[in-house]
């Protein structure tokens, strides 16, 4: 229901034969730059503010461009980037691709923070593209760490360190083996082929990917022709991939994967947390552990399962149905049991799956149910009014109801989304339009449990106070008297930030969430009923009940299965409940939760 914003998502294709071969089979010499576009196109839901494309043309004759990348920003930023590339001059030559969509959680706009990024050199195995699914905890203690041994970054953003460290990295990859090639006696060109025959991309992650504290998916491209997917040690950010005799593929999702290549499910496979696939320059692949010695427990985001990933996927709109199964219990305690008089539905798009979980769930029982369409998402209304009541007046029209649906004053609605976080559409305007159905009960489902703290992984929410969860704890503690625990929250938050032994770069950065205790007072039951109190609009007639997922019920329902639970049988696989949990990952997440709670304190925006 709350538009919640995510990173990025990635698509890259290696082709394996001569472009000859491509031509006669499919009839095109595009054919990687068409799958490509599709690749983006179906991955467009994980990026609407930019895109971006890079190739290497292996082949090109020296002294012409064998690089190439096109950047486009805005909604259309797809149509735009592919538009000219069919006939742009070296792209149509090319055999490596390497896609983007950009979602940023960092309010920073512009095409210079569109992915890919280049970095350039004389030596074809020292440029570098770079583009990723990442959010990083601990830019500054990497900032850092670079300044300390003498270097001068010249823009403090993830991105651009990342680009600047790895290509650090490759260029004592590239110098190593130019003084192996000297050894030997080799001489000019040779010593060329040599290093590119014999470049080692692994050297490369594994030096410049130890010490950052995040999510991240990686992918890379060298001018050499060296291309490489990287996933975070703890399996946050999703990649998936495909090999056959002709093509090489990497995506975020596994259906776009699938639909593209006309594939069944088990023929893409998943990224193994910590792993690499790395394609040598010959097309050459093998997958490379990189986090050799890691014991971070796997956390995949459980946001990717409820909300953001594609919900064709197999496995995932299973989860989802699970989602909506787990909540006929708590349900039907809302509704005392009245099933005659009550009227399911579910918030347009994302709960729907959630939804016939919930219902199949109850015909399961042999409970027969009343099913409506109750509530419509047109297309969103542009906002051309600044001023705030009018905007939200505008803002509030984005939902419609089906008149009529319900008995006014007999029938509760019952009526699922996928989450709730900040409670802004609901105050603003679900409630208002289903109140003008005259429920006798609105028993608003979610099927996440509460989102009671930030996401410094790659989701838009990194302020405590925008939490309606957050929001209704400290409201409850403020009621209550109990002023002090907030304080002292505060002053633990304050030493474990002061504490410089816990803010190095080699993994001891403060591993207490210290606003758990924020919550601990109250009840889940006693924080929903709070919620409702601060949601609910003036003027309403209806009752309000809120039912979260439960944690149990979470886990229970997320649960790696089938070609997946394959893959991961040797990890100890739980999928991240952070921001219901406070449970972070990585040491920098509990850091950042704890800064987070300083900054609410401290009125910092």
């Amino acid at each position: 229901m709350e538009q919640l914003k995510h990173e990025c998502g990635v698509a890259m294709i290696r082709l394996l034969k001569p472009l000859e071969y491509y031509e006669k089979k499919y009839g095109t010499r595009s054919y990687a730059l068409e799958k490509l576009y599709l690749l983006m196109e179906k991955q467009h839901n994980r990026g609407q503010e930019g895109a971006g494309v890079a190739c290497v043309n292996m082949y090109a004759p020296v002294g012409t461009e064998y690089m190439f990348r096109e950047r486009s920003e805005g909604k259309d930023a797809i149509t735009k980037v592919f538009s000219p590339l069919s006939t742009g001059e070296g792209w149509g030559e090319a055999s490596l691709f390497m896609g983007h969509l950009r979602y940023s959680t960092t309010g920073k706009s512009g095409l210079q923070y569109v992915h890919p990024f280049l970095r350039r050199n004389n030596w074809r195995a020292k440029n570098l593209a770079l583009c990723g699914n990442f959010n990083m905890t601990n830019i500054d203690e990497i900032f850092e760490h670079l300044t300390a041994q003498g270097q001068s970054p010249r823009i403090k953003g993830d991105a651009y360190i990342m680009l600047e460290l790895m290509g650090h990295r490759l260029d004592r990859e590239v110098e190593r083996l130019f003084a192996e090639a000297k050894l030997q006696g080799l001489e000019g060109t040779a010593i060329t082929e040599y290093i590119e025959d014999h470049l080692e991309m692994a050297n490369v992650l594994r030096t410049s990917m130890k010490d950052f504290d995040g999510s991240y998916v990686m992918c890379g491209l060298t001018g050499s022709g060296e291309m490489f997917c990287v996933r975070d040690p703890w399996g946050i950010r999703p990649a998936f991939y495909y090999k056959d005799d002709e093509i090489i593929v990497v995506a975020s999702e596994r259906p776009v994967i699938q639909t593209t290549f006309n594939l069944d499910v088990d023929d893409v496979r998943e990224l193994k947390a910590g792993e690499a696939l790395i394609v040598h320059k010959d097309g050459n692949v093998h997958l490379e552990k990189i986090f050799d010695g890691q014991s971070a427990t796997v956390r995949p985001c459980s946001f990717e399962r409820i909300y953001f990933s594609r919900g064709s996927d197999r496995d995932i709109y299973q989860e989802r149905k699970r989602l909506g199964e787990q909540l006929i219990e708590p349900v039907m305690k809302a509704i005392d049991g009245d099933i005659e008089n009550t009227v399911f539905s579910y918030i347009p798009n994302t709960a729907e799956v959630a939804y016939y979980g919930l219902t199949d769930g109850f015909r399961k029982l042999h409970r027969e149910i009343r099913t409506e369409k109750v509530v419509w998402k047109d297309i969103k209304l542009r906002t051309f009014i600044t001023e705030g009541a009018q905007r939200n007046d505008l803002a509030a029209h984005v939902y419609d109801i089906s008149y009529g649906s319900l008995r006014p004053y007999e029938d509760n609605l019952v009526i699922i989304d996928d989450s709730i976080v900040r409670g802004t559409t609901l105050r603003e305007s679900i409630f208002k339009i289903l109140d003008r159905l005259h429920p006798k009960k609105i028993v608003m489902v979610s099927s996440a449990p509460q989102i009671r703290y930030p996401d410094y992984y790659g989701i838009d929410m990194s302020h405590l106070e925008e939490l309606c969860a957050f929001r209704a704890a400290i409201a409850l503690l403020k009621e209550r008297g109990m002023q002090s625990l907030i304080d002292e929250v505060y002053h633990n938050c304050k030493i474990a930030g002061f504490n410089k032994e816990l803010s190095t770069v080699n993994g001891k950065l403060s591993t207490v969430n210290h606003v758990r205790r924020i919550y601990e007072p109250f009840t889940a039951e006693e924080i929903n009923r709070k919620i409702v109190e601060m949601l609910r609009p003036e003027g309403m007639q209806a009752s309000v009940e809120l039912v979260f997922q439960s944690i149990e019920g979470l886990h229970k329902a997320l649960t790696y299965h089938n070609s997946l639970n394959r893959q991961f049988a040797n990890s100890p696989i739980r999928y991240g409940d952070w921001y219901f949990t406070g449970h972070y990952p990585t040491p920098g997440g509990m850091r950042l939760v704890n800064q987070a709670f300083i900054n609410y304190y401290e009125n910092i925006s």
